[in-house]
């Protein structure tokens, strides 16, 4: 499908050249990367200010969507990937994201807690989803109430379509009150989200079924152990072949005792009905080192979403552990070995979120997104890449998501 990129004029870039670009265009979507308070020199800019870096980020996003002639009314949901040692009030930041939205705008948001992020100084960085029509014009959306769901602050959405596509926000084991269900026991709170997020699903009168992509942000500290219990209770709600899934371990949560959140996307047809999907796995691919029943690539419609990618073999053992370059170029390989089996290739990517074990600094990031960004011809997707202290299994790095789009089978 063809793809349009919008990489405004004096807007920030990496401070080395790269093929990825500011956001990309396709069909009715539109994937903007990580936006970061840089220069255009790739500088920093606004040193350790998180609320004006979070102004800088909006703007650019802003600016990147008015590139495609639209603007930040057209967003579907938020990414946002904040510093916070548990100084942060989550409740806070989020609302000083939200106040940068125009009336009306009520996308879906996810935010995920950090120790640092990839270059020194940068404190928020704000990766974005956009939907308009072929023609530019706006799409309509719905939502549903909030009742029993996570509370967010004004003016996000708990769940919102646009089109053939459904948002639902990260929910987390908090109630009404604000309290922490279940604090410190992470399977219980895996079965309360994942509670909540089917009551999200049935407001838009779909389930488990037309789930295309889930992400589990849990605590955790490189073990397996810490991986897979919850791994299996959020897997008891899906049948094979399931969605594409990626777990991804941080330090903590914003609330003490909170062990994880988990976003869902789901597709259904505008008629309602439920949409045919492939999954795929190749012979090549790992394996986990638990019976789940999640694929590594779905096509649904003209969407491709592939579960995050790691250098891992059919045991879930680490492959070259520990060395960066071999395991980005491992897991870049099995990206394309799954776009392939869907009909599909490197060119039809519209975007990656890039999670790596490493400090912060520029050096560890430009190590993976040189090997990353080699896959591609100048016009590359978009991306947004994050550094945190551990991956799921020991000896495992990087962790790689990608999503594509193909005309539909």
């Amino acid at each position: 499908m063809k793809q349009q990129a919008s990489n405004p004029d004096g807007h920030w870039n990496w401070p080395v050249p790269f093929s990825h670009r500011q956001a990309v265009r396709c069909g009715q979507m539109i994937w903007v990367s990580g936006q970061m308070a840089m220069s255009a020199a790739g500088k920093l800019d606004q040193a350790a200010d998180l609320p004006a870096q979070i102004a800088t980020c909006m703007q650019n996003v802003g600016r990147v969507l008015a590139g495609f002639g639209c603007g930040l009314g057209e967003l579907v949901k938020l990414l946002c990937f904040y510093v916070n040692d548990g100084s942060v009030d989550e409740t806070d930041f989020l609302s000083k994201v939200g106040a940068a939205l125009p009336a009306g705008c009520q996308p879906a948001v996810t935010a995920v807690p950090t120790p640092y992020l990839p270059y020194s100084g940068i404190k928020v960085v704000i990766e974005a989803y956009a939907m308009i029509a072929t023609d530019g014009s706006p799409l309509p959306r719905s939502y549903i109430p909030a009742d029993g769901l996570s509370a967010l602050p004004k003016p996000f959405a708990s769940g919102i379509r646009c089109g053939k596509m459904i948002y639902i926000s990260a929910q987390s084991p908090i109630d009404a009150a604000g309290q922490v269900l279940h604090p410190g026991e992470i399977i219980a709170q895996t079965r309360q989200v994942m509670s909540q997020i089917k009551t999200a699903l049935a407001g838009f009168g779909t389930g488990f079924d037309d789930v295309v992509k889930m992400n589990r942000w849990y605590v955790g500290h490189g073990k397996t152990e810490d991986f897979e219990p919850a791994a299996l209770a959020c897997a008891e709600n899906y049948k094979e072949p399931g969605p594409a899934a990626t777990g991804i371990p941080i330090p903590r949560h914003a609330r003490d005792g909170q062990q994880l959140k988990i976003e869902a996307v789901a597709m259904l047809g505008e008629d309602g009905g439920h949409l045919p999907r492939r999954n795929v796995w190749p012979d090549s691919l790992w394996d986990w080192t638990i019976d789940i029943p999640y694929y590594h690539g779905l096509k649904c419609h003209d969407m491709i979403f592939l579960g995050g990618q790691v250098s891992l073999d059919s045991a879930g053992r680490a492959v070259n552990p520990g060395n960066m370059k071999a395991q980005t170029g491992q897991a870049m390989v099995h990206i394309g070995s799954i776009l392939a089996e869907l009909g599909a290739g490197y060119s039809d990517i519209c975007k990656l979120t890039t999670m790596y074990a490493g400090p912060s600094g520029a050096e560890a990031l430009h190590e993976n997104l040189r090997i990353r960004s080699a896959f591609f011809s100048p016009d590359g997707p978009a991306t947004t890449d994050i550094a945190l202290p551990v991956q799921a299994y020991p000896g495992m790095i990087i962790e790689i998501d990608a999503f594509a789009m193909a005309e539909p089978d």
